[in-house]
């Protein structure tokens, strides 16, 4: 244990789109991972609502992974690890709903269960955490799409009271939005605002339409912190066990890339300070003689 200066690093962004049908969740998290991505062929849509992501197939040559039932958490896991094993650099997942209420999801398996209900979500909660860490852990950015409960409010339009849908609480487990980095609302009009916003680019803004350039800017800011190639030189400039071990435990998303240069490290300074002790050791013993 130890204390360390706070540093960001370079990130894979976590977002989420909420709103009602119809509010633009697929074509705005379209358009957000074309701007992470710079390609559409470095983007997968895992579908769960009957390949309506196909609907948007002219805006450019992504991938679709098409997801039918049971949406078990672990066939979500499985195809997260599908896309991230054949390069692409942005996942959508439309909808992480299903996850939750749809068939095989973890509310319609708890409705199934006999015994007593409580005890019957120790067994399913780890399923959905699970699930969680699958997107957290994940190599790409990931941006999920989360259906509102909706409903019909009153608003004055040309003079007249007419019905608008909105919406209300996202269709997922209590306390979901607290994993991503970033939660953008929709209204039915497209508009998004920022529920959640850990980057500070959209949160206390005015309500804003979503487009490629959306992704730029959030592209920007994810590369914007300390990148492995950084770290790799922070690695090669240390002078003792000391400041390699410090290094070593500030970066854990780094360990893969750089463990063998550490390790390649740690002999040459143990090399160095053992010949230095020898020289020491010697000139001592010219010094007595």
């Amino acid at each position: 244990m130890e204390i360390i200066k706070a540093e960001r690093k370079q990130a894979k962004i976590k977002l989420a789109f909420q709103g009602p049908s119809g509010s633009g969740k697929t074509f705005s998290a379209l358009l957000m991972a074309y701007g992470l991505a710079g390609s559409w062929d470095k983007i997968v849509v895992i579908d769960t609502e009957n390949g309506s992501s196909n609907l948007y197939a002219h805006l450019g040559d992504f991938n679709v992974i098409n997801f039918s039932a049971p949406y078990t958490p672990e066939k979500f896991v499985a195809a997260i690890a599908l896309a991230e094993s054949s390069g692409m650099e942005v996942i959508i997942m439309d909808s992480i709903s299903h996850e939750w209420e749809g068939q095989g999801g973890i509310l319609d398996v708890h409705s199934s269960m006999a015994g007593n209900s409580f005890t019957n979500w120790a067994k399913l909660t780890p399923r959905h955490n699970a699930f969680v860490q699958g997107i957290l852990n994940c190599k790409c950015h990931v941006i999920g799409t989360i259906r509102s409960k909706q409903d019909y409010v009153l608003t004055e339009k040309n003079g007249k009271h007419v019905p608008e849908k909105v919406g209300l609480k996202g269709v997922t487990r209590e306390g979901m939005d607290y994993e991503f980095t970033v939660v953008l609302d929709l209204d039915i009009k497209h508009h998004a605002t920022a529920s959640k916003d850990r980057t500070c680019l959209f949160m206390d803004k005015p309500q804003f339409i979503i487009t490629d350039n959306t992704g730029v800017k959030l592209k920007e800011w994810c590369e914007s912190g300390s990148s492995v190639i950084e770290v790799i030189k922070q690695v090669e400039a240390v002078e003792t066990i000391n400041e390699l071990r410090t290094i070593y435990n500030k970066y854990p998303e780094y360990r893969t890339q750089i463990e063998m240069l550490v390790k390649e490290k740690k002999r040459s300074l143990e090399a160095e300070s053992f010949l230095n002790d020898v020289t020491l050791k010697a000139s001592e013993n010219g010094i007595r003689k």
